[in-house]
């Protein structure tokens, strides 16, 4: 199968490829639903595919659709692992290769980056001992900018006035700052919610069940938009030196392993899934990898996640202007470009099996 033909027209699709994949491998399969529908009147659910262990010493997770609309490539490449590579394939009797298919199956389906209601599920998984209160400071001063309330117009002039912001404060700053999770602007971009969300109460219940006798987890979870163009990083929750850091820039590669850095691609953000799986496991080695794949230049995401955000709170549904936003949105964050579909789906399917290897090898 050509890489690229992993990629599913929508939410629908993905899901019943999914399925119908997993069953056809003899996987265990779940699905969660979080009690909203999709455009067609669907029940949408987190699935999941469990092949090993019931209860799992040792134990590869690949996750896709914490973001939305950024799950059609980690859904493509689940297919393809279930359809072109896990045949014949059986980890040993301690081990399991969990799959979680469209955590934010809301925002797969409404071609959305959040959830149904506003959240960044990235931003929402904060520990016991937070609240879901505060924003960065500059935050506040750049919510006219970010989040106009009005359906979005011809002429609003963003990256002009993006472009000045950026020589005014620096990027790095801004990219912390703009990012890294609000929890005062319900409507605004990057809001990490004001308490846990459906998904994560769905995880809190689930991951333990699944998980709860693993001494050792390698965790990949999938997203598009940040980053050059066909490249990726794995950006993880350790410190640069660290033992984990070492062991995981052995396996996966010095370049391609980021522990997060102010010089560096990724930027500090509060809520992450990452560092609450850890916490959740205090006695497992349970390491996450945020694998990044990159599309367009940042400030085009961040407009098309602008202009999708004022259609969705301001504009008609199926107006020109809804559409357009949407399909602007998609484009962003899952190019349709044959060769950057090959090029992905081929180096995720890499690190998938990079960790089953690194995890899940006999002995």
């Amino acid at each position: 199968m050509s890489q690229a033909a992993a990629f599913s027209p929508d939410y629908i699709a993905a899901r019943a490829r999914f399925r119908s994949s997993s069953l056809a491998l003899g996987a265990r399969l779940e699905s969660l639903p979080i009690g909203a529908i999709g455009p067609e009147g669907e029940e949408l659910t987190i699935d999941i595919a469990v092949i090993g262990a019931a209860k799992p010493k040792r134990a590869v997770v690949v996750s896709s659709g914490l973001h939305g609309v950024e799950g059609y490539l980690g859904s493509a490449v689940q297919a393809a692992l279930l359809e072109d590579v896990l045949g014949g394939w059986a980890p040993p009797a301690d081990g399991a290769l969990i799959l979680l298919h469209a955590l934010n199956p809301y925002g797969f389906a409404w071609t959305r980056r959040v959830n149904e209601d506003n959240v960044d599920l990235n931003r929402n998984f904060l520990l016991s001992d937070e609240d879901y209160s505060g924003s960065p400071e500059k935050y506040w001063k750049l919510d006219g900018l970010l989040n106009p309330p009005n359906a979005p117009r011809n002429f609003e002039f963003f990256r002009v006035r993006a472009v000045a912001t950026i020589a005014q404060h620096g990027l790095p700053a801004l990219k912390e700052s703009v990012a890294g999770g609000q929890y005062d602007f319900p409507k605004g971009l990057f809001f990490g919610g004001g308490g846990p969300s459906q998904t994560q109460r769905l995880l809190t219940q689930k991951l333990p069940e699944l998980l709860g006798a693993a001494t050792d987890v390698l965790h990949i979870d999938f997203h598009t938009g940040l980053g050059k163009w066909g490249t990726y990083k794995l950006f993880v929750d350790q410190q640069t030196g660290s033992e984990r850091a070492t062991w995981l820039a052995k396996h996966f590669g010095q370049d391609p392993v980021e522990p997060w850095s102010k010089e560096g691609t990724s930027y500090a953000i509060r809520g992450g899934l990452g560092a609450w799986c850890q916490a959740t496991f205090p006695n497992c080695n349970y390491d996450v990898l945020a694998a990044e794949f990159g599309t367009r230049q940042i400030l085009t995401v961040i407009r098309a996640l602008r202009t999708e955000n004022q259609a969705h709170h301001y504009a008609e549904p199926g107006s020109v202007a809804y559409d357009a936003a949407k399909k602007q949105l998609k484009e962003v964050f899952s190019p349709s470009d044959t060769s950057w579909r090959e090029g992905v789906v081929a180096d995720g399917l890499g690190i998938v099996q990079t960790a089953i290897e690194a995890v899940l090898a006999e002995g």
